[in-house]
């Protein structure tokens, strides 16, 4: 990674939180970063977060001599843009896509000599605790899977996938499910403010114990199922609260929220 130039064409949410990671876990040196936004502000503001990153006026500046672009901008202008600055890309340039929607198809018409890779990652990239996963395209080998497993890997975990078909589902149990738990955190704090705790300590107990739960998931490789019964005493408070989760279908409400994100993206790539 020390040497591979990386131009970011849109500096918005996603592109910005994995710069940022980037930068903050030394997986990139800013100094190898070219950044361009629609809104030059955007850029500007991202610079700031990575001293030594240059800003261009323009798209095609951005991507001349570098040897991976970064597709950041949102879905409807991703294809036309990476049209636009196709001829400037130079030879075996490696272009990923974090657009929702996007298909490989759609790309690697744009750019049709280019390996293109389609990435779906998510914003907790920025403190190194994201979640992506990838699928290439016909132009990409294994060394640009290699690269692009690496770099998203330095702010979280990368798998590949098979096809990409399952990216859309990935768009449901990862690149839109930070919302979902950001929802739950709040939805909890507020049932602690109820409960008479201040929305302060609600709050970071909320976060923590989200943060705890899914390290043990992580770290022991427990079954989710296992460390929820392990918690649930006979006749005790956990269980009490799971059958009002039952009652209310929590479960299936969220299996039914990863189909809608999942559908959605079916439906935004045409």
């Amino acid at each position: 990674m020390d040497t591979l130039t990386i131009a970011v064409l849109g500096c918005g949410q996603m592109s910005g939180a994995l710069v940022r990671g980037w930068v903050r876990s030394g997986a990139v040196s800013p100094r190898n970063l070219r950044l361009w936004s629609r809104s030059p502000a955007q850029a500007v503001a991202l610079a700031s977060d990575a001293p030594g990153a240059v800003v261009f006026a323009s798209a095609i500046e951005t991507v001349t001599g570098a040897g991976l672009v970064l597709l950041g901008v949102k879905p409807v202008p991703t294809a036309p843009l990476l049209a636009s600055v196709a001829g400037s890309l130079a030879p075996g340039s490696l272009v990923v896509s974090v657009a929702a929607g996007v298909s490989l198809a759609a790309l690697q018409a744009a750019s049709p000599p280019s390996p293109v890779i389609r990435v779906m990652p998510n914003t907790p990239a920025l403190v190194g605790a994201g979640a992506a996963a990838f699928v290439r395209g016909t132009h990409a080998t294994d060394a640009h899977a290699q690269t692009v497993q690496t770099l998203f890997s330095a702010v979280g975990v990368c798998v590949e996938v098979a096809n990409e078909s399952l990216i859309d589902a990935v768009i449901g149990v990862a690149g839109s499910a930070p919302a979902y738990f950001y929802l739950i955190v709040e939805a909890l704090t507020d049932g602690g403010v109820r409960a008479g705790l201040p929305r302060k300590d609600a709050r970071l107990l909320a976060a923590q114990t989200m943060l705890g739960a899914a390290k043990m998931i992580l770290e022991t490789g427990t079954h989710p199922m296992v460390l929820k019964d392990a918690v649930t005493t006979p006749g005790g408070t956990t269980i009490a609260a799971l059958g009002v989760l039952e009652s209310a279908g929590l479960r299936g409400t969220l299996m039914d929220a990863v189909q809608a994100a999942a559908d959605r993206s079916k439906a935004m790539g045409g």
